[in-house]
């Protein structure tokens, strides 16, 4: 999960710096696998005027250009940007500049035996977008001297934070926010201020309600095309929502949005699209749209059925089969529920009405989905996990003002298909457990105040009746109280406390089965054999050439994982080939493991011996391993 600094400060009112953040994000248990800025890397790129652009004398589609770099003199400049032109105001890089779009470092250079001393740059030049038709060309008014990346704002810290499949709230940068907010760094902003008026930098307005809720709606405008909207599939999809806008202008996102997504790794597509992948990453809620004059009367989600076929936005056709939940007309499949949309019914530049998607699947069906087709997206790492099933009304509003404040449109009334499970878990809490559990005495009214700043509805004195939000699909029982107390307070904060033990000598523990292995291990070793680990899990061919195989994992790490092993020579085979591909002449191998039969697990050794049994020498030696 990727969002910058400045991203996460449109929810969270903090004065926090980036080393607070990141040292509170890996104490709450949402860990830090990495950070970036940008503005480090463009650290020498200067805003730059160009003060005369002439023909290059020796060549037709070169300008010699003289540009002012703030630094005194102007510099020369060889260009072949077609809009090079005097007046423009872009980014120069001086020689010994490292450019990272074409990973080269500048040096002065002749240029048709003309000498240039840097360049102007491209956006792609700068890792800024694909654009490279022409340099970048900047406001007529941008300071001349200036570093751009600030000035631009690309000085915006990258974070990168390890999403554990328990949480899938912090999928989104609202729900990090809330998190850094409970542990003390700052305040939970109300949503609409998160989503300021519409005009405003950030989209359109909305208003809180029990800490996420938004109330305001759209204004529907008579004459927009509807479309009917069901859910045949009532296990897969439990809710479907979604509403028509006529009359949208698509184009290009505005700055502020496509620079967001840009930063964490997402290419801006369009308006559309960018408005579904930022409210998605923004507040965990992935959205679909459908261009709708590519649909029929009616969209519902079904079942697919068996060899059924679509071709994915990504260009790739899958094959479906009825354990798939899609989202279909009468005509076909537009949409492999809950992970990829499909190329035919895709926006486009010219697209005028659209429907957009709001819905609610089920994990498992997902996640089992995802594994068939080998096919992983940001919307399903969202979907498998599971999104709120109460935001599916907000979110389909979010979204449908998002649209309006940048595309315009006129949406229709939205129409509600199922119902998602809303059903909220209450569990009987005593405080005392966050000593007797996690081994730290925290008051209760602390507790109470840290579950609350979290979402949790708490009632009761000693002990509390804790009621889960939406949100948090993960919390069971007392322990994971237990758990959201301890990581807000700080792991770091409980004590070390050494185990109890008796006087004198300690009785050994270990039991017979122990003492059997580590006498056969020892024996193994003493006999000139090395020790090999090898996977329990091995491929279906190899299971079949020592006879059955009765467990065959149904979530496999890969289909060369698939099989628990009945014999140890597979994995000791491959350990021995391995081992003779990289030069080794003698190889024994032993591994002490378990085979896994149709009654039972059976402790065993397995042996290998392969290449040479002894070294060469001058009376000769160098025979290889026979059957004795």
């Amino acid at each position: 999960m990727k969002f910058t600094l400045g991203w996460l400060k449109e929810h969270l009112d903090t004065d926090a710096g980036l080393d607070a953040v990141l040292e509170t994000l890996t104490a709450i248990g949402l860990e830090v696998e990495g950070v970036e800025n940008p503005g480090e890397t463009l650290a020498d790129f200067r805003i730059a005027r160009v003060v005369s652009a002439e023909k290059h004398p020796n060549a037709d589609k070169l300008q010699l250009l003289r540009v002012d770099t703030g630094n005194g003199d102007p510099v020369q400049v060889v260009c072949g940007a077609p809009n090079a032109r005097q007046g423009l105001v872009g980014v120069f890089a001086a020689p010994g500049t490292y450019v990272p779009g074409i990973d080269m470092t500048l040096g002065a250079a002749k240029i048709r035996d003309v000498e240039s001393f840097g360049m102007m740059c491209s956006e792609r030049e700068l890792e800024l977008s694909d654009e490279h038709d022409g340099i970048i060309d900047l406001e007529s008014d941008a300071p001349v001297g200036e570093n751009y990346a600030a000035w631009a704002g690309l000085d915006d810290p990258v974070i990168d934070i390890a999403i554990t499949p328990n949480r899938q709230d912090c999928m989104g940068v609202r729900g990090v926010a809330r998190d850094l907010a409970a542990a003390g760094l700052g305040r939970l902003k109300p949503l609409a201020d998160a989503y300021a008026p519409v005009g405003a930098e950030t989209g359109p307005g909305v208003s809180e309600v029990n800490g996420q809720r938004q109330e305001v709606e759209p204004v529907v405008g008579e004459g927009a095309p509807s479309i009917a909207i069901r859910t045949d599939d009532h296990e897969g999809c439990p809710a479907f929502f979604g509403r028509t806008v006529a009359g949208v202008t698509n184009g290009a996102s505005p700055d502020w949005m496509a620079k967001r997504l840009r930063a964490i790794g997402q290419k801006p597509i369009s308006a559309l699209v960018d408005i579904t992948n930022f409210v998605m990453i923004d507040l965990g809620r992935p959205l679909h749209v459908y261009d709708r004059v590519k649909l029929g009367d009616a969209i519902f989600a079904r079942r697919a059925e068996n060899g059924e076929k679509v071709v994915a936005l990504n260009g790739k056709e899958y094959v479906l089969d009825d354990t798939m939940t899609v989202i279909a007309d009468e005509k076909g499949v537009h949409d492999i529920g809950g992970i990829m949309g499909g190329e035919h019914s895709g926006v486009e530049d010219e697209t005028t009405d659209i429907v957009i998607e709001c819905a609610w699947f089920d994990p498992p069906r997902i996640s089992r989905t995802g594994q068939k087709l080998g096919l992983m997206s940001d919307a399903r790492a969202r979907f498998e996990r599971g999104v709120d099933p109460a935001f599916l009304d907000d979110g389909l509003t979010i979204a449908t003002l998002l649209v309006q404040a940048l595309c315009g449109g006129t949406p229709s009334e939205k129409t509600e298909a199922g119902s998602p499970p809303l059903d909220t878990k209450t569990i009987r809490y005593d405080p005392q457990l966050s000593e007797t559990l996690g081994g730290l005495a925290i008051p209760a009214d602390k507790q109470r105040a840290t579950l609350e700043s979290l979402g949790f509805a708490v009632e009761g004195d000693d002990p509390f009746e804790v009621t889960a939000p939406s949100w948090r699909r993960d919390i069971d029982s007392a322990p994971d109280l237990v758990e959201e107390v301890l990581r807000i307070e700080s792991y770091d904060a409980i004590p070390s406390v050494a185990l109890p033990r008796a006087e004198g000598v300690a009785t050994p523990t270990a039991s017979p089965e122990q003492k059997r292995e580590r006498t056969v291990r020892r024996a193994a070793a003493a006999r000139g054999l090395n020790e090999a680990v090898t996977w329990s899990f091995i491929p279906e061919a190899e299971a079949a050439l020592s006879g059955d195989a009765p467990w065959i994992l149904a979530n496999p790490i890969s289909e060369d994982m698939k099989v628990m092993r009945t014999s140890m020579i597979p994995g000791l085979a491959a350990a021995a080939k391995r081992n003779a591909d990289r030069g080794a002449d003698s190889i024994r191998l032993f591994e002490i493991g378990r085979r896994y039969l149709e009654d039972a697990e059976r402790p065993t050794l397995g042996l290998i011996l392969a290449g040479a049994k002894d070294a060469r020498h001058w009376q000769g030696g160098g025979e290889p391993f026979d059957a004795y």
